[in-house]
């Protein structure tokens, strides 16, 4: 989650991470939590990754809308790659509080199954996984700790995984080169060092992930660039180190993934707190209990 025009009355917002990292591959969470009754109006902007919202707020829910799309869900709810202009809003009498899981693309796969296709879209969670996520709502939100909402959600997402789907080891290899590249590779590289013709690599990365392999990487590469510029390098930098033609071709990538300029990218308080939550580095020794940040927003 990301805010580029973050409320006046926003107070600080507790952050929560695991102690220690998960026992299963390409899954990260974070719990949040707002305390004082407040309102939520926060622009969420594309990140590679399936994300998973369990909304544990006191009151009506919390509401995502696109506007730029018409879809309008409430609730917990799953989040597809490249969403486009989503916010999420809403109030909370007792304080806002979630719990957000982040998918691996290629993990999705196998938790998701035949509704891994999330590309652009939100949807509720209810409709992907039925009773289920209702029964695992309700046990998250009898939790007495984050330490251990974080272990029922784990348990949950690998029960999930027992029927396993097949995924092509070509295409998690590919994305796998996405990510090690930031987003800098041609997809005619890719198809080289996989063996694969262009037309079979966009052909199954398509059907498999959710987005054509060039989509793909400029999601990956539209990140990296994102977190240099809420590290307050400048966008001219940040243009060159994320491999970008020049600072107009960086202004475009950003307006369409958000919606918004790089200079309101670069404020986004929710990028602070995604810092905190998933930092780059996990290096370190793990703390006895799971350790809870404050981030103000900006």
């Amino acid at each position: 989650m990301r805010s580029t025009e973050p409320p006046h009355d926003w107070a600080t917002v507790e952050v929560a991470v695991p102690r220690r990292p998960g026992r299963l591959p390409g899954v990260t969470m974070a719990g949040f939590r707002q305390r004082v009754p407040a309102s939520a109006d926060i622009t969420m902007v594309a990140h590679p990754s399936v994300t998973l919202f369990v909304d544990l707020s006191d009151g009506d829910g919390l509401v995502y809308d696109s506007h730029s799309h018409g879809w309008r869900e409430r609730g917990s709810t799953a989040v597809g790659l490249a969403p486009g202009g989503l916010r999420l809003g809403g109030l909370a009498s007792g304080g806002i509080e979630c719990l957000q899981i982040r998918l691996s693309p290629v993990l999705a796969v196998a938790l998701l199954g035949g509704s891994a296709d999330l590309s652009g879209t939100v949807v509720s969670l209810t409709d992907l996984w039925g009773r289920d996520a209702g029964r695992a709502e309700e046990r998250l939100r009898a939790a007495a700790s984050w330490d251990e909402r974080f272990t029922i959600a784990e348990d949950a997402l690998g029960r999930r995984m027992s029927a396993r789907p097949s995924l092509d080891p070509e295409v998690a290899a590919a994305w796998g080169m996405m990510l090690t590249s930031r987003g800098r590779v041609r997809v005619d590289s890719l198809a080289n060092e996989l063996g694969w013709s262009r037309k079979r690599l966009w052909s199954r990365f398509r059907a498999q992930i959710g987005l054509t392999p060039k989509h793909a990487a400029r999601l990956v590469r539209f990140d990296h660039a994102a977190h240099l510029l809420a590290a307050g390098d400048p966008a001219a930098r940040v243009a060159a180190a994320s491999g970008y033609a020049d600072q107009a071709h960086l202004h475009r990538e950003v307006k369409a993934f958000t919606g918004v300029t790089p200079t309101a990218v670069a404020a986004a308080p929710w990028l602070a707190i995604d810092d905190v939550a998933w930092p780059a580095s996990l290096a370190g020794p793990a703390p006895s209990t799971s350790p809870i940040h404050q981030v103000r927003a900006k």
